[in-house]
């Protein structure tokens, strides 16, 4: 174990070794995951990693009991679908705990599983840093009563997240939002597009149908028919869509198959395929903060099955569903879910975007006030002191 000034962590180094298990839910969780562990084993090199990701963290050195695909679902009926993979994967989880009783356990957002995972780690007196706070300020606010319980640290990432868990008696610590330093970039726009085989000159439009099997069905559909409209609008235009490797390839050349429109696909790349691009239609999620992050102008978009939409709404209590305008606190960006995405709202407000100067540098503006809000880069870094403090 060693230190420099920043991590206040002594420069004699420590024989022992720390196990430390992490769980990622979806294909965000996996990224900051791995950038987690990378700044904690630049803290601590003695420590081992497992858990729950997908190839990012397996890059990073963690020993994969599960992939982060087998969990990555969303929505009351969907989950459902999974329910014999999901239990699969917590009952290898627990036997861990058990047996092996890592010195810590680090949750990343996905609360329905990992709030369980929490309440099984502490029955077996394993430390629990939960990084990425559960919305509670959205919804399901009983939830602070079970991390009270359960979690000896919240890593958040929204700084009005605070003020919420200190008046609930948690212990929690505003670290920063991680996207600002995944979102760096050395590449110019000239660079990017080359590399992508897109045309210097044209529009660019990306296309974020998210990360999940199941959402992409629902949503790629409707993004595609759009694509089509803005093509016989705009004939100097280009789509590009970063896919997600936790989204089987044969699904999105299966949609794309008698489409009629040709899209550029990339592997991944998200970050990159955002920087080429003059606008974005992207699902509701991790992506749209993302996407604002980047300064990018955009629509929100996003379905799920009626039942799932019926309970949600029943649940849910804040007017927005894109993170850019919970965060901002109104519309800074359309938003089109359920019955009102469309591809002909979809085309119709890209095409605003596109056509009318005042819009585009109007939302570009509130954009860049938001990330301001956020605070700067080093998430990862400060969440690792926070975690190397627990296991020492």
């Amino acid at each position: 174990m060693f230190s420099d000034d920043e991590t206040g962590f002594p420069l004699q180094p420590d024989s022992r070794v720390f196990k430390v298990m992490i769980v990622a839910g979806e294909a965000s969780g996996d990224l900051h995951g791995a950038y987690l562990v990378q700044a904690m084993k630049a803290m601590m090199p003695n420590v081992s990693f497992c858990g729950v990701g997908g190839h990012k963290m397996q890059q990073a050195e963690v020993t994969l009991l599960a992939n982060v695909s087998d969990l990555a679902v969303m929505g009351l009926v969907e989950v459902l679908g999974r329910l014999k993979s999901i239990l699969g994967v917590m009952a290898v989880l627990k036997r861990i705990l058990e047996a092996d009783r890592p010195h810590l356990l680090i949750l990343i957002d996905y609360p329905g599983f990992n709030l369980k995972l929490a309440k099984a780690a502490k029955k077996r007196g394993v430390k629990v840093l939960y990084y990425i706070s559960p919305k509670v300020w959205a919804w399901r606010k009983g939830r602070v009563k079970t991390i009270r319980r359960t979690v000896d640290h919240m890593a958040l990432i929204f700084p009005f997240e605070e003020d919420i868990y200190r008046r609930a008696g948690v212990p929690a610590t505003f670290v920063g939002h991680p996207l600002l330093e995944e979102i760096e970039l050395r590449k110019t726009i000239d660079e990017i597009k080359h590399e992508f085989d897109l045309e210097a000159d044209k529009t660019t439009v990306a296309l974020l149908p998210g990360s999940r099997e199941g959402e992409v069905q629902r949503i790629l559909p409707v993004m595609v028919q759009a694509a089509k409209i803005l093509a016989d609008r705009f004939p100097a235009i280009q789509f590009v869509l970063p896919v997600a490797h936790t989204v089987p390839p044969g699904l999105i050349s299966g949609i794309f198959s008698h489409a009629g429109i040709t899209v550029r696909l990339v592997n991944g790349r998200t970050h990159e395929v955002l920087t080429a691009s003059d606008v974005a239609v992207v699902a509701s999620g991790t992506a749209s903060l993302e996407t604002a992050l980047l300064v990018k102008p955009m629509v929100i978009v996003y379905k799920v099955s009626p039942l799932t939409y019926f309970f949600g709404k029943m649940v849910v209590r804040i007017r927005h569903a894109g993170l850019p305008n919970i965060i901002a606190g109104r519309t800074i960006v359309p938003e089109l879910i359920q019955k009102d995405f469309t591809a002909q709202r979809v085309a119709d407000e890209i095409t605003l975007i596109l056509k009318d100067r005042q819009v585009r540098d109007r939302m570009i503006q509130d954009l860049i006030a938001l990330r301001k809000r956020l605070g700067e880069a080093g998430a990862s870094r400060r969440t690792a002191r926070l975690a190397c403090s627990m296991l020492v």
